[in-house]
């Protein structure tokens, strides 16, 4: 039996592109939050405080964008690694095995230049999530069949 046009099964691929971009956006800011950060701790005068602050930010980014790029490479537990659409509902299959069912509440949303889609929704538990899907990610023919059968979560 063939499958409807708003039926699609896939697995993702590591975006090992978007993941040097990522680099290039994180490591210099990280970089010089932490540096700077340091220089005033541990610096003669009484800017202690700005140290602590700058710090505090340096780790923040540094946690955020691991994840991401954890998240775009598929190493990160919680990472969606095959995702299963029709008409009832959306399955994400987890790098951990875990399987989550976006079953209600279900919204799609792209960027404007196509590169990137949102899905949010609420799963069997009730518990409210968000994924976010990169092109690179899948195959070209599989991302275009993806946001027709998504169209109507718009």
């Amino acid at each position: 039996m063939a499958k409807r046009w708003d039926e699609v099964q896939c697995q993702l691929q590591a975006d090992k592109a978007g993941v040097l971009w990522d680099l290039l956006l994180y490591v210099p800011t990280v970089g010089f939050l932490l540096l700077w950060g340091l220089k005033f701790w541990y610096g003669a005068d009484d800017d202690a405080w700005m140290g602590y602050g700058l710090m505090f930010l340096g780790f923040f980014f540094l946690m955020v964008g691991g994840g991401r790029i954890m998240r775009r490479l598929l190493i990160h537990p919680t990472a969606p690694v095959a995702l299963d659409i029709n008409r009832e509902r959306i399955r994400l299959t987890m790098k951990n095995g875990k399987v989550k069912a976006l079953v209600k509440e279900i919204r799609f949303f792209t960027d404007h230049a196509g590169k990137s889609f949102g899905l949010t929704g609420t799963d069997n538990q009730g518990a409210k999530c968000q994924y976010v899907f990169h092109r690179k990610q899948f195959d070209d023919e599989v991302f275009k069949a993806i946001e027709k059968a998504l169209e109507r979560y718009k």
